[in-house]
């Protein structure tokens, strides 16, 4: 189902209001423990059982009143649902049990900047009777208008339960017809076994579209999965029970019960057997005696379906104590002096204002982010550098542009070249996400480069944004999203969007991409102002180098709408010096708007036909080059 042209892409390029949100009154809870008063930060470790993660993460029991637990996330979720740049962020965390019953179902709505996620050691652990929602937003906040889309939804995410959902009784609201995640980027589902029926489109309230989003280590029964208008979309070692319909760009890597390959012939799927390599993200968990540790998912290469599919997931548990608690009234200058000693870092809900580099220098950190905590650095600093070593885990966390350019917001790795690289452990990068603009004005030349090899980037958006505060081309510059310079880079779920000059650029041997998209910068104030040098008309969205020898690409996307009144061209939406062993597959460029001129010329190095107001949100397929 294609989202209609015209207000596709009208709701695409601008925030949806919502009326004033719903005040939270107390945000007290009768916990599983009392939180202690906090001591100093410098030396504040957790203690056995009795972590203190701060007031913006709420901990619930099987034996809290089902009332009680509806209520509170359903008033987290009141206030987070129009609150898109606001710096309130929560994590809601759920021991081992089970939440709601057949007769009684738990009804969980999600709204920005909150996770949601299961104590347990595997998905069964955590057994929600009912559903877990993300919702359309309407503009204006009424579901009678037609003007209802999750364009918009992201910064959110779900992960570590089972999620039973009831079939639906006589007279039920339409809401309660299906579990619903309607998302778009930055939304991650992450080991979720869901027995019901599950639609990524909320069909509630019209014209419902939403923008793409990401799945992995999960399992979904009883009916097949309804993507609906979700115009792509990336599945990663899960199991399915079917899959609905493709829209644009779909793309199944080492999942059971997948569509069959069938891209550029009547459909838009791109279908890989086995996922090449990967490590599942790391996730808190309690044990039955309240003890607290974050688990390392151990690293697979060539695997297919769910990591707990045939047990627990293969890995290590980390004890809590090793771990330093961060909170963003910690200068970076206590969590260094944590990190320094050896601790590993879990970050809390909130906004870090960065005055010095986070530096990651030990092999094999961990560094967890809980909540969407979110990194702003001041002066023009690096948010933070991750030295040449292995193993380091980086997760759940946003990295957002201060109002003084940085060079780069993330660095994995010193220089290209240097330092130790290991596959049976390689670093980390899942669920990290970047923001040049819409919160606050920000700039920053390039979101993340990785100069580390055998690394895992793991759902990436890298995002300059194009509504909010601080938006204009001369306003939240940003060059380039992702630069990797690494060898063997294994890249799952790519999405950049808007940068001014190239999204992508892949310099690293040996490397992956599967899955990339890309919207091109809607606001190139005119032509001569964006060209990549006299004969290229605009910049390419993903840039191959010739150093980039044996890279693989696989369902890459790349869109274009451009605002601005003029006519802008992209020669091409891919460009590749055509590195030895090099190989692209399923490639497509769309054109987003039949009111607008311009357009992407040619899909790949000048093949490919033209996307153009000739044929709007029609995609344009090369199923390989070369």
């Amino acid at each position: 189902m294609t989202p209609t042209p015209d207000l596709a892409s009208r709701l695409r390029r601008r925030p949806i209001l919502l009326g004033a949100a719903l005040a939270l009154a107390a945000l007290t809870l009768a916990a599983a423990w009392s939180l202690a008063g906090a001591p100093d930060s410098a030396s504040r470790t957790a203690t056995p059982g009795q972590p203190d993660f701060g007031p913006n993460v709420y901990v619930f029991s099987p034996s809290m009143p089902p009332s009680h637990i509806e209520a509170r996330v359903n008033s987290i979720a009141s206030q987070q649902a129009g609150n898109q740049f606001g710096t309130q962020r929560y994590a809601l965390l759920f021991e081992p049990g089970t939440y709601g019953s057949a007769a009684d179902p738990l009804f969980l709505q999600v709204g920005y900047y909150t996770s949601v996620a299961g104590l347990g050691s595997s998905p069964g652990d955590v057994i929600i009777n009912g559903a877990v929602d993300s919702f359309n937003q309407c503009s204006p906040p009424t579901r009678a208008t037609g003007n209802c889309t999750a364009l918009d939804n992201f910064w959110r995410s779900l992960s570590n339960l089972t999620i039973n959902f009831p079939a639906p009784r006589s007279g039920a609201p339409c809401r309660q017809t299906a579990e619903f995640w309607a998302t778009s980027q930055a939304s991650p589902v992450r080991r979720v076994e869901v027995n019901g029926f599950t639609s990524l489109d909320d069909y509630c309230s019209k014209p419902s579209y939403s923008s793409g989003g990401f799945i992995a280590d999960s399992k979904f029964s009883g009916r097949p999965v309804l993507n609906g208008t979700q115009q792509q979309f990336l599945v990663r070692n899960s199991t399915l029970d079917g899959w609905s319909n493709s829209v644009w760009n779909q793309v199944f890597s080492g999942d059971v019960g997948a569509p069959a390959q069938n891209f550029g012939s009547g459909g838009q799927y791109t279908t890989l057997a086995a996922s090449p390599v990967t490590e599942e993200e790391p996730f808190l968990q309690v044990d039955s005696s309240g003890k607290y540790s974050v688990f390392v998912p151990a690293v697979q290469h060539g695997s297919v379906g769910p990591s707990w599919a045939s047990g627990p997931t293969p890995g290590t548990p980390i004890p809590i104590q090793r771990f330093f608690i961060a909170t963003p009234s910690d200068p970076a200058s206590v969590i260094n002096a944590a990190l320094a000693r050896g601790q590993d870092l879990i970050l809390t809900p909130g906004v870090y204002n960065l005055h010095q580099t986070i530096e990651v220098t030990r092999p094999d950190t961990v560094v967890l982010g809980l909540g969407f905590p979110t990194m702003v650095p001041a002066n023009g600093i690096v948010s933070m550098r991750v030295a040449s070593v292995r193993g380091v885990k980086l997760s759940g966390m946003i990295f957002a542009a201060g109002p003084v350019n940085s060079p780069m917001l993330l660095q994995v790795g010193s220089q290209p070249g240097l330092g130790l690289a290991d596959p049976a452990d390689p670093t980390l990068v899942q669920d990290v996400f970047f923001r040049i603009g819409g919160a606050t004005p920000g700039q920053a030349t390039t979101s993340l480069v990785v100069n580390s090899s055998q690394v895992i980037l793991d759902d990436i958006w890298a995002w300059r944004a194009d509504h909010g505060n601080g938006v204009g081309w001369a306003g939240n510059v940003g060059d380039t999203g992702v630069i990797v310079n690494g060898d063997h880079v294994t890249a799952y779920g790519l999405f950049v969007e808007h940068y001014e000059k190239y999204e992508v650029i892949w310099n690293g041997k040996d490397g992956t991409d599967i899955f990339f998209q890309n919207e091109m910068p809607y606001d190139a104030p005119s032509q001569s102002a964006w060209m990549a040098n006299p004969a290229t008309d605009g910049y390419p969205a993903f840039l191959i180098t010739l150093r980039a020898a044996g890279f693989q690409g696989y369902g890459m996307s790349s869109y274009s709408f451009f605002n601005q009144g003029v006519s802008v061209f992209a020669t091409s939406a891919f460009e590749t010096a055509n590195p030895p062993d090099s190989e692209l597959h399923d490639l497509l460029t769309i054109f987003l708007s039949a009111a607008g001129s311009g357009g992407i010329s040619h899909v790949v190095n000048g093949t490919g036909r033209s996307s153009t107001a000739a044929n709007p949100d029609t995609p344009v397929d090369v199923v390989s080059y070369p």
